[in-house]
């Protein structure tokens, strides 16, 4: 494989590496597969055992995507859940989901066809993932989302305007091909509701706000549609509340939506009950062992196991060994319980691991209590990012995952680019929301306190503040400005892409991407190597088999979402690009275990 984990010893200063200890953990057919030496269950037998036909491990939108699929096709189905809640990191995103020629997309008009889809994805992922992994996705995708809609209460509207990352490539749509969900009622989940995982940020209170919404709402204080569709927002949520409804949009419908599909098809879903391992006969997966109520519990899969408990992003020992530095657990935004627990079972079992030192990345703020994946805020004229020699080094307004990959191929003692920094000023801060923080409003004093951000009156007092050169960043900001005025990126061609401007601001001219900073005082906030979950995982085929690094296939193991590989690649198609195959390729394990329909 090209895959980094390839690359890695096998020896440490201190012993054994992790991948040593788990590989030298598989026991051969028969015996459950026992985790590192010397601990987990010791080839001991569960005291419990229960039988199912599949075996789904992880609620998120992988998991019962696949989960209701199977049970749609007559399987006999459970899904087993690490955490207390169910949704994972799909119950804390937008929800975007990236799935061209659907059948929303078409009926709004959108002129996609599946040769523009096929030559766009092409360009995009490029050699990284094979040609009939692809077209597996493409072909599947429009038909789990029709099937989603007919076997839950979901139904999904189209993001209009929000543009493919890549619109110039061939086949690529500037007026986007995503999707997101409708406004759902929670009461459809009954009890249910309490069990869901809360949302990253919350929607303000009163209000029924879709992603595409914040576009607009962001720069609600010098956009008149953005004051329209704050009221349409309130609006809504007015409307909701004397129906007596609890709506839900993004994230939490998604969730939400598919658990309600579980709940009518009689899926039971485990909530604290995490995987200890996978059982192996024969060279077989037939099932797994999780803990359950203090009881290890075996629960056979007479057809197989389909493993999406999302990426390893709150594995410090994980992203150590695959991922570059700096990194850690702290910048992510991803469920906190994806801590890789179903690839290193898959790994145990012989999975071939691929793309480990890559994730969904995007620069991020680390501001107390949780990092904040900055989107908007860097995009909007009036800012720039500089590094630690206070030089601009990005276009700022590039997709979140190319940004952040730039800042660690440039990082180096020289020209460190970790920590970057957005610089902003007053002029900024008086026309944009900022997170939560509306304009003109200060920010909190906790974000000052922790080193996130920081203000001063002057540029060079500011860069004496961040510890970058003082003649650099003013020299920085002056070739900015300049670039502004006359409405040309000229280093970095911010603006010239229609998804650079999609969060931009129609009354700047000549480039909506861009404006001087001149308007005292001047902010700094500090930017790391966020991420939304990592991307690498489990080496699946177009079936969403899991294979082994010969090639050849585990029977009787699938993985979907981010405990698998990603389809995608190193790159990054649109918005939804992480939902949208996670619930595809769940949807396509489901199918491969039940056989033609």
């Amino acid at each position: 494989m090209a895959d980094a984990t390839q690359n890695r010893a096998n020896q440490t200063p201190e012993g054994p590496s992790r991948r040593t200890l788990l590989r030298g953990a598989a026991i051969a057919g028969g015996a459950l597969v026992t985790g590192v030496t010397g601990a987990g269950l010791g080839g001991a037998p569960a005291r419990a055992q229960v039988q199912y036909d599949v075996v789904v491990v992880g609620a998120g939108a992988a998991g019962m995507t696949a989960a209701l699929t199977a049970a749609k096709r007559g399987l006999r189905t459970v899904v087993v859940e690490k955490a207390p809640t169910f949704g994972g990191s799909a119950a804390r995103s937008g929800a975007g989901i990236w799935i061209p020629n659907n059948e929303v997309i078409l009926a709004a008009g959108v002129p996609d066809t599946p040769a523009k889809a096929a030559a766009y994805l092409a360009r995009v992922v490029g050699d990284t993932v094979p040609v009939e992994r692809q077209q597996a996705f493409l072909n599947a995708g429009p038909a789990m989302l029709s099937f989603v809609m007919r076997n839950s209460p979901l139904r999904f509207r189209f993001m209009e305007g929000y543009s493919d990352y890549y619109p110039e490539l061939p086949g690529g749509m500037p007026n986007g091909r995503s999707v997101e969900p409708d406004q759902l009622d929670g009461r459809v989940l009954g009890a249910e509701l309490n069990r869901l995982n809360p949302a990253y940020i919350p929607t303000p209170a009163g209000m029924v706000v879709f992603s595409a919404d914040y576009k607009w709402l962001t720069l609600s204080a010098v956009h008149p549609k953005g004051i329209e569709v704050a009221a349409a927002c309130l609006l809504r949520g007015t409307e909701a509340a004397l129906r007596g409804e609890k709506p839900l949009t993004m994230g939490q419908a998604l969730a939400g939506g598919l658990r309600a599909g579980l709940l009518s098809a009689g899926v039971p879903v485990w909530l604290n009950t995490p995987l200890v391992d996978l059982r192996l006969e024969g060279g077989r997966v037939t099932g797994v062992v999780v803990s359950k109520n203090g009881t290890q519990t075996l629960v056979k899969a007479a057809r197989g196991v389909i493993v999406g408990s999302g990426g390893f992003e709150h594995s410090a020992a994980m992203r150590a060994e695959f991922q570059r530095q700096p990194i850690g657990t702290s910048w992510t935004v991803g469920a906190k319980e994806n801590t890789g627990d179903g690839i290193e079972a898959g790994e145990r079992a012989g999975a071939a691991l691929e793309l480990m030192e890559d994730a969904w990345w995007g620069p991020a703020i680390p501001l107390p209590g949780e990092a904040y994946f900055c989107l908007a805020e860097r995009t909007l004229p009036g800012c720039i990012m500089v590094n630690g020699n206070g030089v601009r080094f990005v276009n700022e307004g590039a997709p979140y995952s190319d940004v952040v990959h730039v800042m660690y191929d440039r990082n180096t003692p020289a020209a460190p680019h970790i920590p970057a920094w957005l610089i902003v000023d007053q002029q900024y801060r008086n026309r944009y929301l900022f997170k939560d923080v509306a304009p003109l409003l200060p920010l909190p004093s906790s974000w000052y306190d922790s080193g996130a951000v920081h203000k001063a009156w002057t540029i060079e007092q500011l860069a004496q503040q961040i510890g970058v050169p003082q003649a650099a960043l003013r020299g920085t900001v002056t070739r900015f400005n300049e670039f502004a005025v006359n409405g040309k990126d000229l280093d970095f061609h911010r603006g010239d892409s229609a998804y650079d401007r999609y969060y931009a601001d129609p009354f700047v001219k000549p480039n909506p991407c861009l404006a001087p900073l001149w308007l005292p005082p001047f902010y700094a906030f500090k930017i790391v190597p966020g991420d939304l979950g990592t991307k690498g995982g489990m080496l699946t085929d177009s079936r969403a088999r899991v294979l082994r690094e010969d090639g050849s296939v585990i029977p009787g193991l699938y993985a979907a979402g981010n405990a698998s590989a990603a389809v995608m690649g190193h790159s990054y198609a649109g918005a939804g690009s992480t939902l949208g195959p996670a619930m595809t390729f769940g949807y396509i394990a489901a199918n491969d275990l039940a056989g033609p329909a």
